[in-house]
């Protein structure tokens, strides 16, 4: 399969079959273009032109381009259509994205989609779902899926599968429940193919079966799915009824939208901005860690003046300052990313003293042989002596790790407090190990030098 290049003679020539309304053409252009590939298009597309794309080409195609596109477009096409053809694409779509859907929609306009939704049982699951906050296990679940009744028997169990399956675009498991819909466990379908028709399926389904309940956060389901190896994963509600299932696809989602909230947090952006959101938008994420930034300069500013006699007597302390003050921002934030992966893969466990003594640890060994570099550079510079050296080696030492330190901890007790530690990694860790390195820089040559 040639893999799908977007182009700008491709944007042009369908821009132009649009222009002329040569239907039969674009039809005939993209029947058998994927979906995420069709998005890309409409991404590309002037609005008239994007709307006029989505009605032409048919709702089972059209609903899942729909749940491909940018958001912003996405909102601005929803806008072009009435509700009886909203209705029609969330139709085709699995309740969990006809859910993603109505939830963008103004207030006003749910009521109205809903009801023009023909399958009113599909209507009725949606309204369910949302209910569920979306950054829920309920929110991301789709009602779709394959259950059998552990009093029946094969027989009945295959007949009732057919049935059910009609409605469930890919099968990842068949659930396994009581008369009151309780999940009871998992069938396997090499067990339901070997077995006799006359077997019930409580003689032969896995009781062991991992679940998430559905007020669970999404990011917790992301890491049970990851740590099992889960294609899919049930949901069960407060009286662990079986209500839904989450499918690999919904939680690769949640993983990188977690990634790129990190990721802006690491960067010092307070909120979820794109590179395209407007001027006013983008100042609002910026601006308050750039103003953080400034008090803690400003805060260097004072420490220093707070030394001025020693900057008077021992002028190259001054020139050294830059060089504490990156050692310190590099160390903090190379400890505090390694820290922020590991809660986020939840691998950060056991005694804290235990880590404590190995940031100790491994701090002593990179100070030890950064300080070795300091000194020597120091011998090839007439005007710093060696007690000098020492003295900017030994600094440079126990500022690299306090910055460990800091960098180790702001994070864990940032995540036990309920806080996003991914902001440890940002302007915030830099920033304050900017401060506690220049001030611990220039008590240290207080005391060695005895200014």
């Amino acid at each position: 399969m040639t893999p799908f290049k977007l182009s700008k003679e491709l944007i042009e020539h369908i821009e132009q079959l649009i222009e002329n309304k040569s239907n039969t053409a674009l039809l005939d252009l993209l029947g058998e273009v994927h979906y995420a590939d069709i998005a890309e298009i409409v991404d590309e597309l002037d609005l008239p032109e994007a709307t006029y794309l989505i009605k032409l080409l048919d709702s089972d195609k059209t609903s899942d381009v729909l749940t491909e596109l940018d958001e912003d477009v996405r909102e601005r096409i929803l806008k072009n259509l009435s509700n009886e053809e909203i209705a029609g694409e969330l139709l085709e779509l699995d309740t969990d994205d006809a859910a993603d859907i109505i939830a963008e929609l103004p207030e006003e306009r749910v009521q109205e989609v809903i009801s023009n939704i023909e399958d009113k049982e599909h209507a009725k699951d949606i309204v369910e779902l949302l209910r569920y906050d979306e950054n829920s296990a309920g929110g991301l679940m789709a009602k779709e899926l394959v259950k059998v009744n552990e009093n029946w028997n094969v027989l009945t169990c295959v007949k009732e599968m057919r049935a059910q399956a009609e409605n469930v675009t890919r099968v990842h498991s068949i659930y396994v429940v009581d008369d009151d819909d309780k999940l009871k466990g998992r069938l396997s379908l090499k067990d339901l193919l070997t077995t006799s028709t006359k077997t019930q399926v409580s003689e032969v389904y896995i009781p062991k079966v991992d679940y998430v309940n559905v007020h669970d956060k999404a990011e917790d389901v992301a890491k049970v799915m990851s740590k099992y190896d889960l294609e899919a994963i049930p949901v069960i509600d407060e009286m662990g009824r079986l209500v839904g299932r989450i499918t690999i696809d919904d939680i690769v989602d949640v993983i990188k939208e977690e990634a790129e909230k990190d990721y802006q947090l690491a960067a010092g952006i307070t909120q979820e901005v794109e590179a395209d959101d407007n001027i006013w938008q983008l100042t609002r994420a910026r601006l308050p860690w750039l103003v953080l930034g400034l008090l803690g300069g400003l805060g260097s500013v004072f420490i220093m003046e707070g030394f001025e006699e020693a900057l008077n007597e021992y002028k190259e302390l001054f020139f050294f300052t830059p060089l504490i003050a990156a050692m310190a921002g590099n160390v903090g934030v190379q400890s505090s990313a390694i820290i922020v992966q590991g809660l986020a893969n939840d691998v950060v466990k056991g005694s804290l003293l235990n880590r404590l003594l190995k940031e100790v640890g491994l701090s002593l060994i990179n100070g030890s042989a950064l300080a070795i570099l300091v000194i020597i550079f120091g011998f090839f510079i007439d005007d710093i002596g060696l007690r000098f050296s020492l003295t900017i080696a030994v600094s440079m030492m126990s500022v690299i790790i306090v910055a460990a330190l800091i960098g180790t901890f702001v994070p864990i007790i940032l995540d036990k407090r309920g806080i996003d530690p991914a902001i440890a990694t940002g302007p915030f860790i830099t920033t304050s190990n900017d401060i506690f390195g220049i001030f611990l820089f220039f008590y240290l040559a207080k005391l060695i030098l005895g200014f």
